[in-house]
């Protein structure tokens, strides 16, 4: 689906916040970029949304750039406005590209069906929880349908109850849909139970220094499955070996 081509990137300020990052994202893969804050993660995943451009390299969409819509970004904090109504959030991006609420009331329903906010449609986000909040975020990225989900440490902020609770329905809801998704973290435990490949981070500047599948069959207690903490202890010993360096 997108090909990472000796992509770096230096900000004005002379950063080199990424150096010649390549890799490949397929349809339907699941990827987390894993690193401690600072190394780049969120920096690829702005170049890969367009949202910023390369200083080298190149990034290749298979099917040519991406149409409005096409792409989904969920950003650390939420970023409802406060003022409107949980649908009225998720139908902005339907808003700005000019279609009306009228033709649209059942995206933005599904959209909401989709993260579990069928019953909280009227609520602002006053009165949601910080969960909530974030359901809503996933929500309004979810509504163009679109064939890419970017999204940087959404869960980062939350109490580790609710965090599991989204990162199991964010498992559940890639299942069903088959979207291609990009996640950024610095947990190693997230990481492991959310994707089907890990691309370890460097320090900066950023590279992407290893590639791990992760090969955990499905089950009820994947969190306790010795796949998964297998795969926990050998990412943890690769970050502390890449930032030792």
């Amino acid at each position: 689906m997108i090909e990472v081509s000796g992509v770096s990137k230096r900000f004005p300020n002379g950063t080199l916040a990424l150096e010649a990052a390549s890799t490949e994202i397929g349809q339907g893969d699941f990827v987390a970029l894993l690193g401690p804050s600072g190394c780049g993660k969120s920096t690829l995943l702005r170049l890969i949304a367009g949202l910023d451009k390369p200083s080298e390299g190149k990034i290749i969409w298979a099917d040519g750039e991406p149409r409005p819509g096409e792409i989904g970004f969920v950003f650390q904090d939420s970023t409802l406005m406060p003022w409107a109504s949980a649908e009225e959030n998720v139908f902005l991006p339907l808003k700005l590209r000019r279609k009306s609420r009228a033709e649209t009331k059942a995206e933005v329903q599904a959209a909401l069906q989709q993260v579990g906010l069928s019953d909280f449609a009227k609520a602002k986000p006053a009165a949601l929880s910080g969960g909530m909040k974030m359901r809503v975020s996933i929500a309004r990225a979810l509504v163009s349908q679109p064939k890419l989900l970017l999204m940087d440490e959404p869960f980062g902020a939350l109490d580790e109850f609710t965090r599991q609770r989204l990162q199991e329905d964010l498992r559940s809801l890639w299942r069903r849909s088959g979207k291609t998704i990009i996640f950024v973290t610095h947990s190693t435990y997230e990481a492991a139970y959310l994707a089907t490949r890990v691309l370890v981070m460097s320090a900066r500047p950023g590279r992407i220094s290893t590639t791990i599948d992760c090969n955990i069959a499905e089950s009820a207690d994947r969190r306790t499955a010795p796949d998964y903490i297998a795969l926990v202890k050998r990412l943890s010993d690769m970050l502390r070996r890449e930032f030792k360096a």
